[in-house]
């Protein structure tokens, strides 16, 4: 029978894909500094296996971002369904924020907005 997944484990998976994504990382590199296959690292980003304190502070000195943003959508009422960590998941939603955020003219940032909104069919 397989392992169940629980939602905090599966919410600290989806946020690991989210912010490696984010910072342009492969599951290679972060094997690597962890010292882990990187067979080891899907299984951490599925929720099949539990990340240990020692390793997600490693992962979070990595990922430049303080342990809370592993579990912040766990501790606030938000819907899990609408976090960060879900919103960035898709293949290649983290560099569509990278290649927004780097757009320093606020007509071409509302020009770009305004296109993604009408590819999407949204106001």
């Amino acid at each position: 029978m397989p392992k169940e997944i629980s939602p905090d484990d599966q919410l600290t998976a989806s946020r690991l894909v989210a912010l490696r994504k984010a910072r342009g990382m492969t599951q290679s590199r972060v094997a690597g500094v962890l010292g882990v296959t990187f067979q080891q690292i899907q299984k951490y980003e599925r929720g099949l296996n539990r990340i240990g304190p020692d390793r997600l502070s490693k992962l979070a000195a990595l990922l430049e971002v303080p342990i809370s943003a592993f579990f912040d959508e766990l501790a606030g009422e938000h819907d899990p369904g609408f976090g960060l960590s879900t919103l960035l998941a898709p293949e290649g939603a983290a560099d569509l924020v990278r290649a927004y955020a780097v757009i320093e003219n606020p007509d071409q940032q509302r020009e770009a907005l305004a296109l993604v909104r009408a590819l999407a069919r949204i106001r």
